[in-house]
């Protein structure tokens, strides 16, 4: 614990390149099924937030994924397109469109995730539940900023 508190910037570039390696290979698992769509890592995004947020708006969308209208229009078409997802006016305010995962966006999305969960499940399964617990902790504070 005394060296956690001595943080060097050897040890914080090597967190950082394993958090790279993480993403790197959590992601790459699913390239396959992607590809066979066109998709790429913004497409995976744009649709794991729809999973996650069924009926969440373009706005939303734009401020969770941090990327520009015209970024995600581009993506949004492709995934309407390909009939994962669909766009449904908001009952209060018609300007707004709710996003959905369709039905061939659900059965695409579950094939994407099982494949990715595999990893993920077995990193979590061979380790103590206190370090998940900490684990997961850090990774917000990562995100939060803090």
């Amino acid at each position: 614990m005394k060296d956690l508190l001595y943080l060097k910037d050897d040890q914080i570039k090597e967190f950082i390149q394993l958090l790279y390696y993480a993403y790197r290979e959590t992601f790459s698992d699913p390239r396959e099924i992607l590809s066979k769509k066109y998709f790429g890592p913004a497409h995976l995004r744009a649709l794991n937030l729809i999973e996650r947020n069924p009926g969440i708006n373009l706005g939303e969308l734009i401020f969770k994924l941090k990327i520009t209208k015209q970024s995600l229009n581009r993506v949004l078409r492709d995934l309407i397109k390909s009939r994962m997802i669909k766009q449904v006016k908001n009952d209060n305010d018609t300007r707004k469109k709710n996003l959905f995962l369709d039905k061939e966006g659900k059965v695409f999305f579950e094939a994407v995730y099982n494949t990715q969960k595999k990893r993920i499940f077995n990193a979590l399964k061979s380790s103590s539940s206190d370090s998940v617990i900490k684990f997961k902790d850090v990774l917000k504070k990562i995100i939060d900023g803090k």
